[in-house]
């Protein structure tokens, strides 16, 4: 098929798109028409549009000031938002819809910093140099008949077609301009399934350093994005093997020098990526589950600090969950994630191994009390986790250990169905414990609350009186003294 003819196709796919959109192309486009000013849906919302997949929240760039933008939409909007003032972007909520409407740009960078040095420009083309890459540097012209010409002036159609980035000036220019560029080549690689075009691979190992200028959460926004993309592999292995990942999540190179236990993988590094694709096929339909995936991503990330090399030739990786867990909360913390979300990667990373360590499936009504009660709300995605960590190419060994999880989880229901699996806790509550003991709020309350929580892992619930003849037992034998 020549060029020509698939570029007529894409665009016949991306006029079908915005038409579903057309009334309110149209409704927003005669405003501006009527008041004698320009507009353009622009960048990721054009792209979006050729690929047949426009989302319902849209990127537009005008000739008017922030202040005119403003004025022609409060009379037609629900609601404006003007945290983007500054760099001249005006939100406008319409219909349930989020839409960004921007001032042409023309700016210039410090080379220090990642902030522009704001500058209107009076030309589209001025502002469509200035974008990250060229499949985002195409325009599609808003007027009051909706939809109108597909401007292309960088070459964004035919880098689309090829499914490769590049960028609209010399990479090194752009990236100097903005180092997260750089980051968000991986997330692009990783949302659209594109490739790099040579020169910017280059560009990239020559400056990912210089991500050292972006804030921490500028860069947690993007590696969230790339991990929440249709191929996080992808993205991953362009980081890592660029010196992104160096600079922004140095754990995940470092596991290329741990050889896995098993050696049935390359290095650690190629095992976490293949669980991190097995557990992106355990995620619900239509689900993409961040949680999982980072944790599936470094649930090893503990094996290079605890590699030892054993007397028969072996290599052993022993506690490394426990030093993992540790070590995603130093890294998440460190990109400020939420407590949440630093909480839940980690916890999960600790418990990764606890199946594997009851052997052939010799789990006493004791042990699944505890693994639910450590899981907690955890437990589902804990599930997938364990599952996606089987990657031996042994089929035979691969399929018990899929069996003797399956019997873990009939457990875990036939003792649920007996007991409150999701919220074990004491059969006596603070109060009568101080009530019975007759001590005042304070830490011993929590020990006696803790020794009953410990007794009820144990041995399941109890009657009333039984707790309490536990309780009063434990008590007499430590006295009242702190225990």
């Amino acid at each position: 098929m020549s060029e020509s003819i698939q570029d007529v196709e894409l665009l016949a796919r991306a006029l079908v798109e915005l038409n579903r959109q057309g009334a309110l192309l149209r409704e927003i486009g005669g405003l501006f028409d009527a008041a004698g000013h320009e507009l353009y849906l622009v960048g990721g919302s054009v792209r979006d549009a050729v690929l047949g997949r426009l989302s319902p929240d849209l990127d537009f760039t005008t000739d008017a000031r922030p202040d005119t933008v403003q004025r022609l939409v409060r009379p037609w909007a629900d609601a404006l938002w003007d945290t983007g003032i500054d760099f001249g972007t005006v939100g406008v909520g319409k219909a349930g819809q989020r839409l960004e409407i921007t001032t042409f740009r023309a700016d210039s960078y410090d080379q220090v910093s990642r902030n522009p040095q704001v500058r209107y420009g009076d030309r589209l083309e001025d502002d469509l140099v200035r974008r990250d890459f060229t499949v985002n540097a195409m325009a599609v012209r808003i007027t009051a008949d909706g939809p109108g010409d597909f401007v292309d002036p960088l070459g964004g159609l035919a880098a689309l077609r090829a499914r490769i980035l590049d960028t609209p000036t010399l990479p090194e220019v752009s990236f100097g301009d903005d180092p997260l560029r750089m980051l968000r080549a991986a997330r692009f690689v990783s949302q659209l399934q594109f490739t790099v075009a040579d020169r910017v691979r280059h560009a990239i190992e020559a400056m990912a350093p210089q991500l050292e200028r972006i804030t921490v959460e500028r860069v947690a926004v993007e590696l969230d994005k790339m991990l929440l993309g249709a191929d996080p592999v992808a993205g991953i292995e362009l980081m890592v093997q660029t010196g992104m990942g160096d600079v922004v999540l140095p754990e995940i190179g470092g596991m290329q020098m741990a050889i896995d236990e098993h050696h049935q993988h390359k290095d650690v590094y190629q095992h976490s990526l293949t669980v991190l694709r097995q557990a992106m096929q355990l995620e619900e339909p239509g689900e993409r589950d961040l949680v999982l995936r980072w944790a599936a991503l470094l649930h090893d990330i503990g094996k290079p600090a605890t590699r030892r090399h054993e007397a028969d030739g072996g290599v052993s990786f022993h506690h490394h969950e426990v030093v993992g867990a540790k070590m995603v909360r130093k890294r998440m913390r460190a990109l400020k994630y939420s407590k949440q979300m630093v909480d839940d990667v980690s916890q999960l990373v600790y418990l990764h191994l606890r199946f594997h360590g009851y052997g052939d499936g010799k789990w006493t009504d004791s042990a699944v009390r505890r693994y639910v009660a450590d899981a907690g709300p955890l437990l589902p995605r804990l599930h997938k986790l364990v599952r996606a960590d089987c990657t031996t190419r042994n089929k035979r060994r691969a399929a018990r250990l899929q069996a003797n999880y399956d019997g873990l989880e009939a457990r875990i229901a036939e003792l649920a169905a007996k007991e409150d699996l999701a919220r074990v806790r004491p059969d006596l509550d603070g109060n009568e414990i101080m009530r019975l003991l007759d001590i005042p709020p304070g830490p011993q309350v929590g020990q006696a609350w803790n020794f009953l929580k410990e007794l009820r892992l144990d041995r399941g619930p109890l009657s009333h009186d039984e707790a309490v003849a536990e309780l009063l037992a434990w008590w007499n034998s430590k006295g009242s003294s702190t225990v």
